[in-house]
């Protein structure tokens, strides 16, 4: 049996007494209630990873459900049930914290789908917590350097993080700019909301812009179920853009759209959706010069760099190269044998250029 515990709230009691059957056929615990009070005090009594809600109940709807979930058990993962329609009141719960609608009749083999989705997503967000609890430990062990240019870098990202601008970094492949990134998040007044990267270079178009934004279902062929995008992941926290001079032009006007007012619309949606992140980008090229070509949207550019921060190339902190080398070393190491560098080795780092940067010098340390 699957430990997993659903609980259904739906006053149709034939749809609840097959679907039970169907899902405890499938190794899933199954508790049904038939209206929203009954599913509010079985909440407060017990735990559940699942909620399949019925919007329209007898004493109490299903969106004040959803509002006690909200409040109350943000872990609760919900997905509602809804006659087609109610489809526009169901994107609503979403936008007010469900993470996902079915249409009624349902598909079991689709609702199957849904409810591992929101299990997987359920499991991210314990994960994200676990890391913001431990962060602190992490942070002054991930951002290593005693040089002047990285520490006058930490005190203006630390000014930084206090703002609610968007930010830039600037610097060379290989300088650390997701680290410092995740030191602006973890500074910043959203510390304890999601921090969410994607890099613009690895994926084409329409990967890129299904995993910002998300998708409706029927969007395209394989689209059997919504998905929610990375900018309503990022809600209340920071969405970090790596390799935003990548980005597409085709893509640029919706990434400056969703930047001007916080809104955006999911592949296939016609309902505008608004999340509130903070948006970090960060490249390796120089953007006025690519705005100049005509690679880069200006106006696009002057949203991002409301500030902009410079992280320095390793050749430029010379004083942090054996700093970094003996902590890579020690991450390499068994506990009781922490290997050293020899005089000659440590000659040879100091005289090496790192035109990789950090990210070179760590691989040089594992080989």
């Amino acid at each position: 049996m699957k430990d997993v515990r659903i609980l259904i709230a739906d006053d149709d009691e034939t749809l609840c007494y097959l679907l039970k059957e169907e899902l405890v056929n499938e190794g899933y615990n199954v508790d049904v209630v038939y209206d929203g009070k009954d599913a509010i005090e079985l909440l407060q009594k017990r735990f559940y990873d699942v909620l399949l809600l019925d919007l329209e109940m007898k004493e109490v709807h299903g969106e004040k459900v959803l509002t006690y979930v909200k409040d109350n058990l943000p872990s609760l993962q919900v997905i509602v049930l809804t006659a087609k329609s109610d489809i526009r009141t169901a994107i609503d719960c979403i936008k007010h914290g469900a993470y996902d609608f079915i249409t009624k009749p349902y598909e079991f083999g689709q609702l199957c789908v849904t409810i591992d989705r929101a299990l997987e997503y359920k499991e991210l967000l314990l994960r994200n917590k676990l890391l913001s609890s431990k962060v602190d430990q992490v942070i002054p062990n991930t951002i290593i350097g005693e040089s002047e240019p990285i520490k006058n870098l930490l005190r203006l990202a630390e000014k930084a993080a206090k703002s609610e601008s968007n930010i830039l970094l600037e610097g060379e492949t290989g300088t650390g700019k997701e680290l410092f990134a995740e030191y602006i998040h973890k500074n910043s007044n959203r510390s304890n909301k999601p921090f969410v990267a994607i890099n613009c270079a690895s994926l084409p178009d329409q990967l890129i812009e299904s995993e910002l934004f998300g998708y409706e279902k029927g969007a395209f062929t394989d689209a059997k179920n919504s998905k929610q995008g990375l900018v309503e992941i990022a809600n209340g926290g920071t969405l970090f853009l790596d390799e935003i001079g990548e980005l597409s032009l085709t893509l640029q006007p919706k990434l400056l759209r969703f930047l001007e007012n916080g809104e955006f619309r999911r592949i296939g949606g016609v309902v505008n959706l608004k999340s509130n992140v903070r948006v970090i980008g960060a490249t390796n090229k120089n953007l006025m010069e690519e705005s100049e070509k005509k690679n880069f949207r200006r106006d696009l550019l002057f949203r991002l760099n409301v500030i902009t921060l410079t992280i320095p190339p390793l050749r430029e902190r010379n004083g942090d190269i054996l700093l970094l080398a003996d902590y890579f070393l020690s991450k390499k190491s068994p506990v009781r044998s922490v290997k050293k560098l020899s005089e000659e080795a440590k000659e040879e780092l100091l005289r090496y250029k790192f035109p990789g940067n950090v990210r070179e010098l760590e691989h040089i340390i594992e080989r």
